[in-house]
């Protein structure tokens, strides 16, 4: 047949094909009757009231403390289950809780034994702590896990708690003199400093202003000198560029002069030019109309006016000469009388020559009358 529990319950079924038995927390299970056997055992949260009256502390004063700790039997674990099912399997739920009891309170005792009253009263967090690890350590091997531990009294049968308190207390009224003090004095000196800030703040702020009115001054300086410049140069520019314009209008009129004074000089140079070629054209006309009329006594005419120039012509490489050496046969003159007789020579065969190159006798056209008369 079938059994079941709820998840602060566990069962454990043994006998007959359970070996092991078989541990079921919180839920359902087939057990064969007569030949299996189904036990079950609690997992409620068990809540100790651990007293430990007139315990001697480190220093030898007696006092008693009473602690609350939250425990239960750890069903998820199969290691700690079991180990509660081999201790507590077949046991009440108070016959459990006495147990764990029993050994809270043996460690509670040991460890009151080892701090100052002191170390207990004033830092209670400190010991509810150490209870806690040294117990748990101790009831996880019955299965049981500690879910909590604190510590709720504290007191003694000699007063004891009672001089600490008031020492304490003294110290505590007297913490709190100073402390008002200080904090009179602090509020005073933070008073100050807020003066002393704001003061300060104060002054910044001026001078920030002052600042800001200076760097305005400075950009407008700065802008006023900025559009003067630009001022003076257009200013300047405009001038420069009148002045420009005249000088450039000057040197147009210059250059205009210039042109039509030499436009007007080449125009008299070729007009001079002309006349001289228009006179030259007339001579030279007349000269070939007296050529014409006068053919061979003009040619004759005009020769004899060039003789004189061919003779210096003749003559001329011989007078540039430095050095003339001349060697005599034997049979003619020699000196300056031979140099003038070879030009007498080679004048007396010009006539020849003219004839050969125009067909004209000089000694017949002699005879003959001329332009001249």
């Amino acid at each position: 047949m079938f059994y079941t529990c709820g998840p602060n319950e566990a069962m454990v079924v043994s006998g007959c094909g359970r070996s092991p038995p078989v541990m079921i927390a919180g839920g359902r299970v087939f057990v064969l009757p007569c030949i299996q056997q189904i036990q079950r055992i609690s997992l409620n949260t068990l809540t100790l009231n651990v007293k430990s009256d007139k315990v001697y502390t480190r220093h030898g004063v007696p006092i008693s403390v009473t602690g609350i700790a939250q425990v239960k039997i750890q069903g998820q674990n199969k290691e700690m289950l079991a180990a509660a099912c081999q201790m507590f399997l077949g046991k009440s739920e108070a016959e459990i809780a006495q147990i764990a009891l029993e050994t809270l309170e043996g460690h509670q005792r040991a460890i009151i034994a080892h701090l100052t009253v002191e170390e207990i009263y004033q830092d209670r967090k400190k010991f509810s702590e150490q209870v806690f690890k040294v117990a748990s350590s101790d009831l996880v091997n019955m299965g049981i896990g500690v879910v909590s531990y604190t510590l709720k009294d504290v007191h003694d049968d000699q007063d004891y708690l009672h001089s600490l308190g008031k020492a304490r207390t003294a110290q505590v009224q007297k913490d709190a003199r100073i402390g008002e003090a200080q904090y009179k004095r602090d509020a005073v000196i933070k008073e100050a400093h807020a003066m002393q800030e704001k003061v300060s703040a104060q002054y910044m702020n001026e001078i920030e202003m002052a600042k800001a009115q200076r760097d305005y001054e400075l950009k407008k300086a700065a802008y006023d000198m900025e559009v003067n410049t630009k001022k003076a140069e257009s200013e300047m520019a405009y001038q420069l560029q009148e002045k420009m314009q005249v000088k450039k209008l000057q040197l147009i009129m210059e250059a205009e002069a210039e042109a039509e004074s030499i436009r007007m000089k080449g125009e008299a140079e070729a007009f001079a030019l002309e006349a001289k070629g228009r006179a030259e054209a007339e001579q030279m006309a007349k000269k070939a109309e007296a050529f014409k009329e006068y053919k061979e006594g003009a040619m004759v005419d005009m020769l004899l006016e060039k003789l004189p120039l061919m003779a210096e012509e003749i003559s001329k490489p011989l007078a540039s000469a430095q050095k003339i050496t001349m060697v005599s046969s034997g049979g003619s003159e020699v000196g300056a009388a031979k140099l003038t007789g070879e030009v007498l020579d080679i004048m007396t065969k010009l006539p020849d020559a003219v004839e050969k190159l125009t067909g004209v006798r000089i000694s017949q056209a002699a005879g003959k009358p001329t332009r001249n008369g």
